[in-house]
């Protein structure tokens, strides 16, 4: 009997976690997408330029992926709580100065600030669901729900986007995260303190050599697929973009094997082959999922269907409803009967598929069988994918290593996108404008996505077998 009531109690906070990690994982998430069909709109506001608007998303981007390692490693030096109510506050504030801009400088700024609050928001989000719910099944159903809105809301992303910017203004695309934010911050602070590393003992330094030679590394490597885009692959310009983008990388590796005292990847982490091979997945699949996808449908609909800013919109909601469908109810149920490692590689198949038929547009393509259908088939591969893959990378990992494990799976989730997006736009650039070369370079893109999740398939091979269930009377099997 004390044992039920524990139960009982220990449900609502669970719950409380589950309901702010979801909310502001998607305030994350949206931020990814959210600007695509505004930016038209922030152009012709703030006179952005072209390359304005490309820094528009790869300035969140770059700021989100290039930080979340020391990100994810602050929530186990000073608490999750901590880190949650000061990235959510971080987050917040800057998209306020990002919906009020009225030069490019602010909006770029603001968009970089909302990455740097991303890379300490999102660790934190997932962490408050890995120590507040023990593996099993009901921390499956928890991830499958976070999962669904990280998947969910980074479609959704479009539709709001489209909506916004055509019944308020493009600024609301940033204004909206400041009522959430606040309300999730007096929530949040309700919440038990969790522990840090650190108390009562000497708290450890944070790896910032490391952190600042990842995201310089990586802020290097993008702007060398830049320019590569521009100037040609071997223009001197490109090459030492891309040899210096290394060179950091390389450095990197070195701090965080010999000289940080606390490294951002702890090398016992990387000894675990479900987070070696899991995170290698994760980036592969993350130069489909992310920006790639979002980025390149949004300019297929808008410069070559010629479709507006509400249509745009609207067309995303086959893709929100499948994603959040299959992620959250679908996945969970397979997860029971099915190790992870299958419905990873049945995911990214389906996925690949969806794409190859992606490929096929062509300037004159219909709405049903240029985005309707090929929208069924791979939103439905990556709502199959993604929650096995986050179990299986966050799985078996020590409660000190879980910020560390949390802010390396969605570090080679969002540069997965980064990387994906530069070298997709490198690949398939295309100086005439016209409909038909636009469409056939978004055809390109796409066939390239198809290969790189049948990559993905084969490198999730090497995954070991994982399967989660509970007996029926548990309660994590009727817990909604």
């Amino acid at each position: 009997m004390a044992h039920d009531v524990a139960v009982r109690r220990a449900v609502p906070s669970q719950g409380t976690r589950l309901v702010l990690a979801c909310t502001a994982q998607l305030m994350v998430v949206l931020d990814v997408s959210v600007v695509n069909v505004a930016l038209p709109s922030m152009e012709a506001a703030l006179g952005l330029g072209e390359s304005g608007t490309q820094w528009v998303v790869s300035g969140y981007l770059l700021a989100f992926g290039g930080l979340l390692l020391l990100g994810g490693r602050l929530a186990d030096v000073y608490g999750h709580k901590r880190a949650f109510l000061a990235g959510l506050a971080l987050f917040s504030a800057v998209s306020l100065a990002g919906g009020l801009a009225t030069n490019p400088g602010t909006l770029i700024a603001a968009r970089v600030g909302q990455g740097l609050g991303a890379a300490v928001l999102a660790p934190a989000t997932l962490t408050l669901l890995t120590t507040a719910f023990p593996e099993g099944q009901r921390r499956t159903r928890a991830l499958a729900t976070w999962t669904a809105v990280s998947v969910g809301g980074a479609a959704a992303g479009n539709l709001i986007s489209g909506l916004l910017t055509a019944y308020a203004s493009w600024r609301w695309t940033l204004l909206i995260n400041v009522p959430i934010g606040a309300v999730t911050a007096i929530l949040a602070a309700r919440i038990p303190a969790s522990s840090a590393a650190g108390r009562g003992r000497e708290r450890p330094r944070l790896d910032i050599p490391g952190a600042v030679a990842a995201t310089l590394g990586l802020l290097a490597f993008i702007h060398g697929l830049g320019l590569a885009q521009s100037h040609g692959w071997l223009a001197p310009d490109t090459l030492v973009a891309l040899a210096l983008g290394g060179v950091l990388l390389a450095a990197f590796v070195l701090i965080e094997a010999r000289l940080a005292r606390v490294p951002l990847v702890p090398l016992r982490l990387l000894r675990m082959r479900t987070i070696v091979v899991g995170n290698v997945v994760m980036l592969l699949a993350g130069a489909c999922f992310q920006a790639p996808m979002w980025y390149f449908l949004t300019f297929y609909m808008q410069r070559v269907l010629h479709y507006d800013t509400v249509q745009t919109g609207l067309s995303f909601l086959p893709h929100t409803l499948v994603t959040i469908a299959v992620g959250w109810r679908l996945t969970p149920w397979l997860m029971r009967h099915t190790d992870a490692r299958t419905l990873v590689i049945a995911g990214a198949l389906l996925g690949a598929a969806g794409f190859w038929w992606q490929s096929r547009i062509s300037a004159d393509t219909g709405y049903l069988t240029g985005i309707l259908g090929p929208a069924l088939v791979f939103s439905t591969g990556g709502g199959l994918l993604n929650t096995p893959l986050t179990t299986v990378v966050t799985s078996g990992v020590e409660a000190d290593d879980a910020g560390a494990a949390s802010g390396l799976m969605n570090t080679a989730k969002q540069v997965g996108g980064s990387l994906g997006l530069a070298a997709l736009v490198a690949l398939t650039a295309t100086s005439d404008h016209t409909p038909r070369a636009l469409a056939a370079a978004y055809a390109d893109a796409f066939w390239i996505s198809a290969l790189f999740l049948a990559a993905v398939a084969v490198t999730a091979l090497a995954l070991p077998p994982q399967r989660h269930s509970a007996p029926s009377s548990s309660p994590a099997t009727t817990a909604e």
